[in-house]
């Protein structure tokens, strides 16, 4: 069809055009979880009150059932660990009963007490994280954080480390957002506190794989944390006193656990980090994402 003897174009139309929008500056926020990523090696803290809860009931629960929830919210974690069939099991042959909800919310009061204590007794930093605090904040980077801890236990958290020489510039509660990890709320709370407008400037550090997933979900890079963390479950002396051989064995079987929680890069501990900035840094500057 043609007007006034010239061909009439057709119209271009939007859906024969998709547009990409890239970030490609370097990393603003790194995002740790706390114990066992900045401060408790081998996450003890939260065990050893969970291991001391149980056993006020007359339940003994193993390492490995304690940790299995780990970096979820504590209410979350007691309600998943009275979940698992042998714990259910005890509590019904000395309870008489199922554990109810209630129970629940009574365990998760008298664990308050047992956490506190036992992030006093737990409080040293990660070797080697004041240095990297050091390094990150030299680039201009912002250090956030988050927590399956509630408000009352990371207030014991921050004053010990912040005793032991650090303080993060924000950090959000599980008991802050309305869902914990592996919801993504938490990590977004962080970015809005430090006014990080690009997710994917933002790196989520963290030893457990629900704290991965939730940096995930977030559209974060993420880096796991695989011999200070829930992985290894050893307090530095008890890692620095195993024999070279048994370090190798623990390492390996470690790394190897939390690279199978997807996470963009696997660190043995957060003294790691700055590296494994420079890489990220390199990638979004050659448009790649998380």
């Amino acid at each position: 069809m043609s007007v006034n003897g010239q061909a009439k174009k057709k119209p271009v139309s939007v859906v024969d055009y998709s547009y990409v929008r890239k970030y490609t500056g370097p990393i603003k926020a790194v995002i740790c979880d706390w114990a066992g990523t900045t401060i408790d090696y081998g996450s003890r803290a939260p065990i050893i009150a969970f291991l001391a809860l149980f056993k006020s009931h007359d339940i003994d629960v193993t390492e490995v059932q304690a940790r299995e929830p780990m970096g979820t919210e504590k209410s979350v974690h007691i309600r998943r660990m009275l979940a698992m069939p042998a714990i259910s099991d005890k509590w019904q042959k000395i309870k008489g009963r199922p554990a109810t909800e209630e129970d629940v919310q009574t365990l998760y009061k008298e664990f308050l007490p047992l956490q506190l204590a036992s992030i006093r007794d737990c409080g040293d930093l990660i070797p080697g994280w004041l240095e990297t605090v050091d390094e990150l904040r030299g680039q201009g980077i912002k250090l956030g954080a988050n927590t399956g801890y509630n408000t009352e236990m990371f207030a014991q958290v921050a004053e010990v480390a912040r005793n032991a020489g650090y303080e993060a510039d924000a950090n959000v509660c599980a008991t802050e957002v309305s869902q914990g990890r592996p919801y993504p709320y938490m990590a977004q709370a962080v970015m809005e506190k430090l006014g990080v407008l690009e997710v994917q400037a933002c790196i989520k550090v963290d030893d457990t794989e629900t704290g991965i997933e939730e940096g995930l979900n977030a559209g974060m890079w993420t880096v796991a944390v695989a011999l200070s963390g829930n992985a290894n479950g050893l307090s530095h002396e008890q890692w620095s006193a195993l024999s070279a051989d048994a370090q190798a064995t623990v390492a390996e079987k470690s790394r190897r656990q939390m690279a199978l929680s997807g996470a963009h890069y696997v660190i043995d501990s957060v003294a790691d980090l700055s590296a494994v900035i420079a890489d990220i840094n390199a990638k979004l500057a050659a448009g790649v994402q998380p």
